[in-house]
């Protein structure tokens, strides 16, 4: 099936075609910023120069399946998270950088100093050819997402920053049906809310809950300051009952009113539960396909903490690490960061006394912001050359 210019132009608009579906959700998932389009439209006119792509950009290339638009970005460009001037390069074809397919041939033009990315060969028509699919396929499912989805999705439910007012009030588990010590998946257990804000099945009350242990503070390595409260995610649970109160006899013939618990089904578990755990209602889980770009202010974060269950001193590639900066400081999901090493301390044996000296920072890859709190927020290392340590840096790209 081959799309022209005006049908290519209609799929940047979202508008159901014959051999695939599209709702209008999709143009939610995909945003794009004002100043994205506006670097795409003047890259278009001309191409970026040759300089900047990489060294061993390939001429052609065939979209696989599995590809990314990091992955592509990347290969063509010095600077990955340049990705607007890479959809620049193609703008005409492709008016939205998320309409690339798996099955798709990118043709590097290079002419008078200046590279240009087209879908046919030069002098073809730029038309945009697509394997069929059946109608039960949509637009959203087959066009290349930013990131591998797998190395971010866990984390998108898991990490969870509250305050210690937020913590202290939450819904604690109490028991098991059988008074076992654990709790695992499948099992009916009872939760007790916050006086003033019981469990409640009634409409508009959360039904869905995530359960956590241990929040750990999350401090800031330079001032010390408590950021927030990091908590351990251990499971899911779905509130069955809610609490009420019964009459109970004291046993001299006195009734009084006691508190009964709500009834809580576990319905997955990461880890072992048990009483004393605190639940909180759990967030609607989306899933964005971040474009990757670079912050429009200047940063200097440093890390805070490496996430995951088990501590451990250094985090590589494809860990998720928290840093001190969130939305108040303007962070959001797809800003592409510089790691920098925090420069080793040694000792100088070719001075005289031997002083203690500090070694410079060093770049030591990349790492994309993909969930954030008010304080608070996490990347993923992209391309990380050393382990990377709580109070390394993290600047604009360079």
């Amino acid at each position: 099936m081959a799309f022209t210019s005006a049908q290519k132009t209609a799929l940047g608009a979202l508008a159901v075609i014959a051999a695939f579906t599209c709702t209008p959700t999709f143009a939610q998932k995909y945003p794009i910023t004002d100043a994205q389009r506006s670097t795409a439209q003047q890259v278009a006119e001309k191409g970026i120069p040759v300089s900047e792509l990489a060294p061993n950009a390939p001429d052609t290339y065939v979209v696989k399946r599995g590809d990314t638009l990091w992955d592509i970005s990347r290969m063509y460009l010095k600077s990955p998270w340049r990705w607007p001037e890479l959809w620049g390069m193609n703008l005409k074809a492709l008016p939205n950088p998320h309409l690339i397919f798996p099955g798709q041939t990118l043709y590097l033009d290079k002419s008078d100093g200046y590279a240009r990315l087209r879908t046919q060969p030069t002098g073809g028509s730029d038309t945009v050819r697509l394997s069929p699919r059946t109608r039960t396929d949509s637009l959203a499912s087959l066009a290349l997402p930013t990131l591998k989805t797998h190395l971010i999705a866990p984390f998108l439910v898991e990490p969870l920053v509250a305050d210690a007012a937020t913590i202290e009030q939450a819904p604690r588990l109490v028991a098991t049906t059988d008074q076992r010590v654990l709790m695992a998946a499948g099992d009916r257990v009872y939760a007790r809310g916050n006086p003033d804000a019981p469990l409640s099945t009634k409409p508009g009350q959360p039904r869905s809950f995530r359960v956590f242990r241990e929040a750990i503070p999350l401090k800031d390595p330079v001032t010390g300051e408590v950021l927030g409260y990091e908590a351990r995610y251990l499971g899911n649970a779905e509130l069955a009952r809610s609490e009420t109160t019964e009459e109970i006899s004291d046993g001299k013939g006195n009734l009084k009113q006691e508190p009964v618990p709500a009834t809580v089904d576990i319905t997955s578990t990461k880890e072992e539960i048990r009483a004393g755990d605190r639940m909180l209602p759990e967030p609607p889980r989306t899933f964005k396909n971040y474009i990757p770009h670079e912050p429009q202010t200047s940063v200097n974060a440093r890390v805070v903490s490496i996430y995951g269950s088990t501590p451990v001193a250094v985090a590589g590639q494809n860990q998720v690490v928290a840093i001190n900066m969130g939305t108040a400081q303007g962070m959001e999901p797809g800003h592409v960061l510089t790691l920098l090493t925090q420069g080793d301390r040694v000792r100088d044996t070719t001075a005289e006394g031997k002083p203690t000296i500090k070694l410079p920072s060093e770049h030591n890859g990349l790492a994309m912001v993909f969930l954030t709190f008010e304080r608070v927020s996490y990347a993923l290392l992209l391309d990380v050359r050393t382990g990377v340590r709580v109070g390394d840096r993290l600047v604009n790209p360079q």
